[in-house]
């Protein structure tokens, strides 16, 4: 039997890179799908939502295929934390979580476009941040310039020195792409990972 088509409906270089652990062949298809947040919208909902807009975008052009969608939102007590876009922001938000928890939303949608069966998940990864100075928050964006990240904290990085603590299910769902529950979704569709 030969295994569906595997198709990542993201631009984001970092899940490329996580998806690419996985040692299966896939293509990457950028989504259309506007990413703003409805008025009144909770921000675990939103990324579900996103998650599931970004497969349907991808898949309606892919059929018999596997497709992976996934999106992150970060969330500071009732505020959600997108990608920056660029130094100010970025300052801001880092700013307003020192010495704060964060909760970063990772949603993760898998959809069989042969059989329109479509998983969901949301993986929340809690993230403690140190309390650092307003000069390492320059250096740091200075040298690693993470302006594509919710909450501007690239944990596979420099930004490592920034989080005092880590709670999550995977890993893997701080970064961008939950391995642990995609592993399971793709079983669940009859593709193993390891064959």
């Amino acid at each position: 039997m030969i295994p569906p088509r595997l198709i990542l409906a993201s631009t984001s270089r970092y899940r490329r890179e996580l998806l690419e652990r996985l040692r299966l062949p896939f293509e990457v298809r950028p989504p259309a799908v506007d990413e703003s947040m409805l008025p009144d919208e909770r921000p675990a909902d939103a990324a579900l939502r996103l998650a599931q807009a970004k497969a349907r975008a991808v898949g309606a052009v892919f059929p018999a295929s596997l497709i992976i969608g996934c999106d992150q939102i970060a969330v500071l007590g009732n505020r959600a934390l997108g990608k920056p876009g660029g130094h100010q922001e970025a300052v801001a938000q880092l700013k307003a979580m020192r010495g704060l928890d964060v909760v970063f939303h990772t949603a993760l949608a898998v959809l069989n476009t042969a059989t329109g069966a479509l998983q969901l998940a949301d993986v929340p990864t809690t993230v403690r941040f140190r309390d650092y100075s307003d000069g390492e928050i320059e250096r740091y964006l200075a040298l690693e310039r993470p302006y594509d990240c919710a909450g501007s904290a690239r944990i596979e990085g420099l930004g490592i020195a920034l989080v005092e603590r880590v709670e999550s299910e995977d890993p893997s769902a701080l970064i961008g792409l939950p391995l642990i529950g995609l592993t399971t979704m793709l079983r669940n569709e009859g593709l193993a990972v390891i064959r």
